[in-house]
């Protein structure tokens, strides 16, 4: 899985599947049994990223983590890797053409483009994050 696709899961999740007691019962059949109906599809409509962001942060005590433009602090706050080998990966994955030498110039780049790529995937990304 490749790192972007890391950070999009992170923040997207995965959409829940009702509970078995939690879904509405077809009436019984000729033999007496009943099933589950059909799990309906929802589209919950585009993930506010920032509210994300923000709700996971407050569920880890507010971790002095500045999320909101920097990559290194994004991925620790996914509980992601943030080395440099892994920004650099993330950086060939999304085209980045500059050194590769974790430079601010890189790191800022990086946020950036995560977000513009989120925004790209259904993610509701405010203005100050896209820089």
């Amino acid at each position: 899985m490749s790192i972007f696709s890391k950070i999009k899961d992170a923040i997207f999740g995965h959409k829940a599947t009702p509970a078995p007691a939690d879904r509405p019962q077809i009436p019984a059949g000729m033999d007496g049994s009943t099933a589950p109906a059909p799990t309906p599809t929802v589209d919950a409509g585009p993930v506010d990223v920032e509210q994300v962001l923000k709700e996971m942060s407050a569920a880890k005590g507010n971790p002095d983590l500045n999320y909101q433009s920097s990559i290194v602090d994004l991925m620790k706050l996914l509980g992601l890797d943030s080395s440099l080998d892994h920004r650099q990966q993330l950086a060939d994955e999304l085209g980045y053409t500059g050194d590769k030498d974790g430079s601010a110039e890189m790191n800022i780049w990086l946020h950036k483009e995560v977000m513009r790529q989120l925004a790209a995937n259904g993610g509701n990304v405010p203005a100050s994050m896209l820089g």
